[in-house]
């Protein structure tokens, strides 16, 4: 029986009747942009994440972009972020034709390295994006004081974040803003395309609010030009039927991690290194391997899916080619591109299909 990386199908049946209950009352309400059980999950996913303001986009993507219009970055600016992650991350930076800057990752982490980010900044900097990657906090207290020394704004990227902590602080309240994904596969995944942003400050939340919305504030009056960039109420039903479930699901990813963790120790992988100060969410338990090819097609034979994430570093990809950067200049992220492998990982997966796959895994040599 195949092992997926992702299983939507366990958690839609673990769930079911509160889902089909959600999607049913919109569709007999007819209410479907924006609304009530818009406004009803984006109080919730405030309290989740211990700020006052939340604001539900249509995708995280478009979080990202609201929150660097808000904070005014402009174009010619600067903006520094990883290149380890996904190039939404970078996208809305070129977007709105400013530069993404990018600093390499801390090797155990693979968060971005703190102590590479001063060497990065110019007089155009305005801003930095830590990433939360594979659901563990990036080191926020040395990137705030760095932020702090120098004027800049911080947008946590907290896509696959959802609920992760760092010295007690949730993911989502230390920068200016943080963005979230609630695409399908994330821990808290809609049922299509869903973000959000959230914040501690009321006046961004309201600039958001207009510019997601055709920059108004009530019908027909428009006091800027925005985006049709509104969370439908069908993602945000659903959203909010499975973010009760939130908190369990989480502790049950940490527990998966510590079963892989313990049945890997003294095999020929490096299992996730978590700093003390930190709980994760696991959106993704990923190992690396010195022959991951070969261990990726021993694991595919044995039924077991997996993923990389991410094969290719943001500053090697096609796209930004005009930026200058080459092969060795990001070294830390170019080894772990060609060695990370990402493991099922999802509330649903057993202990038994864990040591299925630990077992096939120590079969490759």
């Amino acid at each position: 029986m195949t092992i997926p990386l992702v299983d939507l199908k366990a958690q839609y049946a673990g769930i079911q009747p509160e889902i089909d209950a959600a999607i049913q009352r919109v569709v007999n309400n007819t209410a479907f942009i924006l609304g009530k059980e818009v406004a009803e999950f984006e109080k919730n996913f405030a309290a989740f994440c211990r700020v006052p303001h939340c604001v539900g986009t249509d995708s995280g993507t478009a979080a990202l972009h609201l929150a660097l219009l808000v904070l005014g970055v402009k174009p010619g600016d600067e903006v520094i972020t990883t290149t380890h992650t996904f190039i939404a991350t970078s996208e809305v930076i070129s977007l709105i034709g400013a530069k993404p800057v990018f600093v390499d990752i801390d090797p155990r982490t693979y968060n971005l390295d703190p102590n590479l980010i001063e060497r990065a900044i110019t007089p155009r900097t305005r801003a930095i994006i830590p990433v939360h990657l594979y659901g563990q906090p990036a080191e926020m207290d040395p990137i705030l004081e760095i932020a702090r020394r120098h004027d800049l704004r911080v947008i946590e990227d907290a896509a696959q974040a959802h609920g992760a902590e760092y010295r007690g602080r949730r993911a989502g309240t230390m920068g200016d803003i943080a963005c979230f994904s609630f695409y399908p596969g994330k821990n808290l995944g809609a049922y299509g395309d869903a973000g959000a942003l959230v914040t501690n400050d009321a006046a961004l939340a309201d600039h958001a609010r207009m510019l997601r919305d055709h920059g108004r504030s009530e019908k027909y009056a428009h006091k800027l030009v925005g985006y049709g960039y509104r969370l439908d109420a069908l993602q945000a039903a659903i959203l909010g039927a499975k973010l009760p479930h939130l908190d369990a699901w989480n502790a049950r990813r940490r527990a998966i991690a510590e079963c892989y963790d313990e049945l890997l120790t003294n095999s020929d992988v490096i299992t996730p290194y978590v700093p003390p100060h930190v709980t994760p969410v696991y959106h993704i338990y990923c190992i690396r391997h010195k022959n991951r090819d070969a261990l990726q097609k021993q694991l595919k034979a044995h039924g077991i899916d997996t993923g990389i994430h991410y094969p290719i570093p943001l500053h090697l990809q096609p796209v930004y080619q005009n930026l200058g950067y080459k092969i060795g200049d990001f070294p830390h992220t170019e080894q772990a591109a060609s060695e990370i492998l990402s493991l099922p990982m999802y509330p649903e997966l057993t202990d038994e299909q864990v040591r299925q796959i630990v077992d096939a895994i120590k079969e490759v040599k």
